[in-house]
């Protein structure tokens, strides 16, 4: 489902009168609940995106564990050439929004590249539509890159960052 057909779908809500529209597809699941209480009665939006398959990795990742905002695809990097990238993991966005690597312009950010990660470490924040998810690391290892700028716009399934698993 689009950016703009979830928005177009927020105002017909509004428009309505409706106090509470549930929409599930493969791949998104969204709750929309007008606000009755106050002036205005906009619709409030919470969304979570429906359990990922992910990409069989070499090495193989067992028993990957959801985030209760968003769970994160991972594949291994592919390489032509059997060089030390064979082993890195790719993280992917498990949505649209604005990537950010501190949960404000004044606070110390999440990860730095030669960090050690475990699983569970939040490694960034991604805001969609208002509502800001940390994203949180579902391997151990050292993040060797990032491949986002901050505050730039992401793609769901688009490389966040390249992680050493070992």
């Amino acid at each position: 489902m689009k950016l703009n057909e979830i928005q177009d779908l927020i105002k017909f809500v509004a428009k309505s009168g409706v106090s509470e529209v549930e929409l599930e597809t493969k791949d998104v699941k969204i709750k929309i609940t007008a606000n009755s209480k106050g002036p205005k009665a906009d619709g409030q939006m919470m969304m979570q995106s429906a359990p990922l398959a992910y990409t069989a990795a070499q090495p193989l990742i067992h028993n990957l564990v959801a985030t209760p905002q968003a769970e994160i695809k991972t594949t291994a990097l592919k390489s032509d050439a059997a060089s030390d990238d064979s082993k890195l993991v790719i993280i992917k966005s498990p949505m649209i929004g604005t990537f950010y690597r501190a949960s404000g312009p004044d606070k110390p950010i999440f990860a730095n590249v030669g960090d050690e990660i475990k699983v569970g470490k939040v490694l960034c924040i991604i805001e969609a539509m208002k509502l800001f998810n940390e994203i949180e690391s579902e391997i151990s290892g050292k993040i060797v890159k990032f491949l986002v700028d901050d505050a730039s716009p992401v793609e769901y399934d688009q490389p966040l960052f390249l992680v050493d698993p070992s």
